[in-house]
């Protein structure tokens, strides 16, 4: 590549990095060690991180691998990934225990696509932060009525999306659930009504989303409905790109890809031996584990407190607005849009 091409290519990463800078980066402050890492890069991995930092993550871009190491250069040395992802995405990111992999990608779990033990990739797109219980605002006083549970509709609407990738399997689950061809079904539903059929997941990852400009998956922006509320349509104006919900070892994961929050719960999302309901807020760019296998084992006899009828191997999934002892809205069913994850069942 000629100088001035990758000259080009270097000033447009610097425009997009983050406005605000982090509390402890002056403006310009990570630029010696950014210039240092860009130098670093192929001129091939160089044109994917353009691509990447200017779509903002709009789509699933491929990995950009870089030197294992720190770059040099800065009066604090950053590892690659926590640099970028301090530069593009999070200013106040500090330690890369805060990151987590997208399935996605081919550093994750360990696995290689460069074929060099030595590097690692860096697509600042392909990391989301865990997300951690916040300190739950005061309860509100709960209802004293419990929702009535919707019947099946009586004329569901099936819209199905391919979603052709080759993606890495796991082995944590039983032959049977391989064998019936998909790991998880999933439910849309508006406050108590279910809109369309479920929607089988075969592939390793899905997205499920509104508004995506490249990809496929479960599009919710295209099942009909007769009747919506002013409020459901306010609320699915805001799911945009959605989420992606990926099967990995050990369990569920679900990543935020919306700019609004979304607010997940499940059986095994609270801490062991907890009592009650634990729905907890997913910031946008946040991922958390919304289904452990291991811990399912010991869910014999757990119900769902007051809200109808709940298969323990399952996850629920409102997009923009809480609910639970925490909320306004006690139950689920008062949300505008949530989905429903009915997990396949090892047997």
């Amino acid at each position: 590549m000629f100088r001035s091409r990758r000259a080009a290519l270097v000033r447009r990463l610097w425009r997009q990095r983050c406005a605000a800078p982090g509390p402890e980066d002056g403006h310009g402050a990570l630029k010696p060690a950014a210039h240092a890492l860009f130098k670093k890069l192929k001129d091939e991995e160089l044109e994917l991180l353009v691509q990447a930092v200017e779509s903002r993550g709009a789509w699933e871009s491929g990995c950009v691998w870089a030197p294992r190491g720190d770059p040099r250069g800065a009066k604090q040395a950053l590892p690659p990934q926590v640099l970028l992802c301090r530069l593009y995405r999070w200013p106040d990111l500090r330690q890369p225990h805060e990151l987590k992999h997208l399935s996605y990608c081919q550093s994750a779990g360990g696995r290689g696509g460069c074929g060099d033990a030595a590097a690692l990739c860096c697509n600042p797109h392909h990391f989301s932060r865990l997300a951690v219980p916040e300190t739950p605002p005061p309860p509100y006083s709960k209802s004293s009525f419990s929702p009535s549970w919707p019947a099946e509709p009586e004329h569901p609407q099936l819209l199905e999306f391919s979603y052709n990738r080759v993606e890495w399997r796991d082995t944590s689950l039983s032959r049977s659930t391989i064998r019936d061809g998909y790991w998880c079904k999933l439910a849309y539903w508006e406050h108590r009504t279910r809109v369309g059929r479920l929607y089988a997941v075969h592939e390793a990852s899905v997205n499920v989303f509104c508004e995506l400009p490249r990809g496929s998956g479960f599009c919710l922006g295209q099942l009909p409905a007769a009747h919506r509320s002013q409020a459901v349509r306010r609320a699915r104006g805001k799911i945009g790109r959605g989420l992606l919900l990926s099967r990995e070892p050990g369990g569920v994961w679900a990543y935020n890809r919306s700019e609004h929050p979304i607010f997940v719960s499940s059986p095994t999302l609270g801490p062991p031996g907890a009592r009650g309901l634990a729905v907890l807020k997913v910031l946008p760019g946040y991922s958390v584990k919304v289904f452990d296998y291991e811990r399912a084992g010991g869910l014999a006899g757990w119900r769902h407190p007051g809200d109808g009828p709940c298969d323990t191997h399952s996850v629920r999934i409102s997009f923009g607005k809480g609910w639970g002892p925490c909320y306004s809205r006690q139950f689920i069913t008062s949300c505008p849009c949530w989905l429903e994850v009915l997990l396949n069942q090892p047997r």
